[in-house]
């Protein structure tokens, strides 16, 4: 195999014309340039120079070596240069995909900080739940996901590095001229009753699992993932929530009030990654300044 080391050799004696100047050129000393050219005779299976009284001669396929030199060296350099600078954060990008909540919230303030600190870094953002953006991840299609889930799960991100950012409560969401817009909490039990607004699917079979627990089965009239629309249907009067805190400090809520409600229904927001990415320079920049969002 053609190593770069002996192409730089063969192009300083190409272009000094002997192994004493070459040796100089590049700051070795001749046998060294002398035991260089012979490996690199050996591994091209054909002589590359001729001595011609002090001076060295290419043969047609030294020439040929050479020719070729000069374009894989730059190369390599080129590689090298780039490399350098995805290491030291002057380049490199990112593909992240984020849940719309966690998009309009936490997303921004840490792209912002991340350009601010790492202006040749690149990042790009596109949006999908769980466990559509972990399926994202694991096919090479992102570079970090932004996901959440209630309560742990077994086993189901064993296999990629796990960034826990914070815990998202739910927060019920009723029409401001409701009987429990006032209350300081409310119990689950407490809207049997109601007509209910759900969310995405992860959250809407979360929301079914508590109000069973609670004894009852949510009449479910209205379905969306759409958070602005959640509310503005509770909004109208046309049905109660319960939705994360992320998502309602990222619509202001016209005709809806918020309350507490128990049992306390937690969401923990994480950012995946796989382990090898996790290495990289500025996906573990990014990481890093998603955690700084999250803990503002």
């Amino acid at each position: 195999m053609i190593e770069a080391r002996h192409l730089r050799v063969l192009r300083a004696v190409a272009t000094t014309g002997s192994f004493s100047a070459a040796a100089r050129q590049l700051g070795c000393t001749q046998p060294a340039v002398s035991q260089q050219m012979k490996a690199l005779e050996s591994s091209a299976g054909t002589t590359l120079l001729i001595r011609t009284g002090r001076e060295m001669r290419l043969t047609q396929a030294g020439e040929a070596l050479v020719r070729h030199a000069s374009g894989i060296l730059a190369g390599l350099t080129a590689a090298e240069e780039e490399i350098a600078a995805i290491a030291g954060l002057r380049a490199g990008r990112v593909r992240l995909v984020s849940f719309p909540s966690g998009s309009s919230t936490l997303v921004p303030g840490a792209l912002a900080a991340l350009r601010a600190e790492h202006p040749g870094t690149r990042v790009s953002l596109v949006e999908a739940e769980p466990p559509r953006s972990v399926d994202l991840l694991r096919d090479g299609d992102c570079d970090i996901a932004l996901a959440f889930r209630y309560g742990a799960s077994g086993g189901e991100w064993d296999d990629l590095v796990v960034r826990p950012l914070l815990t998202d409560r739910l927060i019920g969401l009723v029409p401001e001229g409701h009987r429990l817009a006032d209350a300081a909490e409310v119990s689950i039990g407490e809207l049997a009753d109601e007509s209910w607004i759900a969310g995405c699917p992860r959250c809407r079979r979360q929301l079914v699992e508590v109000c069973e627990e609670s004894g009852f089965t949510p009449r479910i009239d209205f379905a969306t993932d759409d958070y602005p629309a959640v509310m503005g249907l509770v909004g109208a009067g046309l049905g109660v929530a319960v939705l994360p805190e992320l998502a309602v400090e990222s619509v202001r809520p016209k005709g809806a009030r918020t309350v507490p409600v128990a049992p306390a229904i937690e969401r923990e927001i994480v950012a995946l990654t796989l382990p090898d990415l996790a290495r990289v320079p500025a996906v573990a920049a990014t990481l890093e300044q998603l955690s700084l969002a999250a803990a503002r």
